[in-house]
């Protein structure tokens, strides 16, 4: 089993990367890629981990792309260091993050929701806060009953809370993985939000721009979705990747180590030959 597309306590996972490693192994993963929201922060400890217990261990980014519609997130797999391109994105993007996050307090403040961002880094222990841990903050504290229902009400757009996130730009953040060492795969590319009947010349033109892989497995998608996706992406000249997208049973209570679309066991068939070789560790 393998698994490309996992979250730690450096972004918005439950687990701490060696506590993922941890797991991975007791799961019976062979390979795993740690890819936090625009951080590599967790990347040294679960290297280090990986080396102790005898997991393939892939290190990786997911980076919030500025898009139209819907969302780009911009995998980066297999990243050898860090380039100076690839601070400079994450930097802005955490700039960016303080600016929404605080924000987001301030609309909570003003709806009689007493918080800080002082308290928010002291109660999650991450300085990559988000709209997940706002969404905990209110399961918390008892004014919604889970996470879900958080962002219906009041964290997604349109809700009280909302504010938008500009992302980074996709020909800058495909320089920057590159500039890594890495290759750049586009994560669940049904959340870019354009209909199946337009999807094939945006990911034409994606994968012109310069994006190697696609996801084409991912528990957001239905099983005949995922088929679709890997059908058209490896003919359109894309290597395939799955992911479970973890970030902890706690967090999202459907989605497991190790599996994807209708918890389908992510088999050793997707370390191919083609993803091996572009994913070079």
């Amino acid at each position: 089993m393998i698994d490309l597309h996992t979250h730690t306590t450096a972004s918005d996972g439950q687990y701490t990367p060696a506590q993922l490693i941890e797991k991975a192994k007791a799961t019976g993963l062979k390979v795993i890629a740690i890819t936090d929201h625009d951080t590599v922060a967790g990347i040294e400890e679960g290297q280090k981990k990986a080396e102790e217990v005898g997991i393939k261990f892939i290190p990786g980014i997911e980076i919030n792309v500025q898009w139209p519609t819907g969302e780009f997130h911009l995998l980066g797999l297999g990243l050898k260091h860090i380039a100076p391109e690839m601070k400079d994105i994450i930097k802005d993007l955490q700039e960016e993050r303080n600016t929404r996050n605080q924000i987001i307090i301030d609309k909570m403040n003003e709806n009689g929701i007493a918080v800080t961002m002082e308290e928010m880094l002291e109660i999650y222990k991450t300085s990559s806060i988000g709209r997940p841990h706002f969404a905990d903050y209110l399961v918390s504290h008892k004014i919604v009953k889970n996470r879900q229902a958080a962002f219906d009400k009041y964290l997604a757009n349109g809700r009280p809370f909302y504010y938008p996130h500009r992302g980074a730009d996709l020909d800058m953040a495909i320089t920057a993985i590159e500039e890594c060492g890495g290759v750049p795969v586009i994560a669940h590319p049904l959340s870019l939000y354009v209909s199946w009947g337009k999807i094939e010349p945006v990911l034409t033109d994606i994968r012109e721009r310069g994006v190697k892989g696609l996801e084409a497995w991912h528990p957001g998608a239905r099983i005949v979705e995922c088929k679709r996706l890997e059908e058209m992406g490896r003919r359109l000249g894309f290597f395939i990747t799955a992911g479970s997208d973890f970030h902890g049973e706690a967090i999202r209570a459907n989605r497991k180590i190790g599996y994807t679309s209708g918890m389908t066991k992510i088999e050793d068939r997707f370390w191919d030959e083609e993803l091996s070789k572009n994913v070079n560790i």
